[in-house]
């Protein structure tokens, strides 16, 4: 089997963070806050950590929060839950959660709450279930589920569940993998996950993997690296990932690495980003890859890091 290739990985990810000029960077300005936690968590993975200083990446962190509490994408970006997230990830990747006024963050989140259980992801509106996934891993992280009607959210979470297994966006939206991961995540979490059919939905999820090995999103779309976390985390979550051939998804993920310069692609050939990149490797140590840490298939930090969080306690 192809090899991980670490070092260039890493070269790579370094390599994002620092050039601000070029065509990545510049597409990604405003989800920088996304980037940092996918860049970094990977180093973690890849036992690489340490050669990052953790007081920089803090104050780059805290530089990107406002007043509400909520966290930005970037300097001159508004605040949104996606990014006040990866935020508070970053900082438990570092086990500095305590440079947080977390009685702010956690109200921040606890107002995007609305009347039906869902969550807003930002002052604007728009509602999906990858918010409430956020918003009840953001606040799990820092003690605060207590703030929320659980039984409301989760309540919101089930009306989005569909004939065949899945999740949805929205209650009678399409069944999607990563709407799916963002559910039953949620229910993980909250203790909630009898309100999955267990079965069904690994039948649903395990259909995802074609020929090459790899996984999509959706009945009749491409495989993509980012589905072998997706798929692979909710497959272990409700105890069905034996229903996939690992071997074959491994492959899949090893043959979507650039072996030259680093960085994993969306499927083989295709040009990397750091989004895929984390994907591919998170996706690797679910499957057990020699030589990585082992990641939390819900709250997606390593398993280290969500230990020390809630035993340190």
């Amino acid at each position: 089997m192809v090899e991980l290739e670490v070092e260039k990985h890493v070269r790579y990810i370094l390599a994002v963070g620092k050039n601000k000029d070029d065509f990545e960077s510049q597409v990604m300005d405003h989800l920088r806050m996304n980037g940092a936690y996918w860049g970094l968590t990977t180093l973690d993975i890849l036992q690489k950590l340490d050669i990052v200083d953790p007081n920089e990446v803090v104050e780059w962190v805290l530089q990107r929060q406002h007043d509400c509490g909520g966290f930005g994408g970037n300097v001159g970006h508004d605040p949104h839950i996606l990014y006040t997230l990866s935020a508070v990830q970053v900082l438990a990747l570092f086990g500095k959660l305590d440079v947080l006024d977390i009685e702010r963050v956690s109200e921040y989140v606890s107002r995007l709450l609305n009347g039906d259980g869902s969550f807003s992801g930002d002052m604007w509106g728009e509602v999906d279930t990858r918010f409430s996934y956020c918003a009840i891993c953001c606040l799990a992280i820092l003690d605060r589920l207590d703030e929320i009607h659980v039984d409301k959210a989760v309540n919101y979470i089930a009306s989005c569940k569909n004939l065949d297994g899945g999740f949805g966006c929205t209650p009678g939206a399409e069944s999607h993998a990563g709407q799916i991961f963002c559910c039953v995540g949620a229910l993980a979490i909250t203790g909630f996950l009898h309100h999955v059919d267990k079965d069904l939905l690994g039948w649903w999820l395990c259909e995802r993997q074609v020929k090459s090995g790899g996984l999509n999103g959706r009945p009749e779309k491409l495989p993509d690296v980012c589905y072998s976390w997706w798929v692979l985390s909710s497959l272990i979550i409700i105890d069905r990932v034996h229903w996939i051939d690992k071997d074959k998804l491994a492959k899949f993920i090893l043959n979507c690495q650039d072996k030259e310069n680093g960085g994993i692609s969306d499927r083989p050939d295709d040009a990397v980003d750091v989004f895929h990149t984390y994907f591919g490797v998170a996706g690797l140590s679910l499957l057990g890859y020699l030589g990585l840490k082992a990641i939390d298939p819900a709250f997606a930090l390593p398993v280290y890091v969500v230990n020390r969080i809630f035993f340190g306690r």
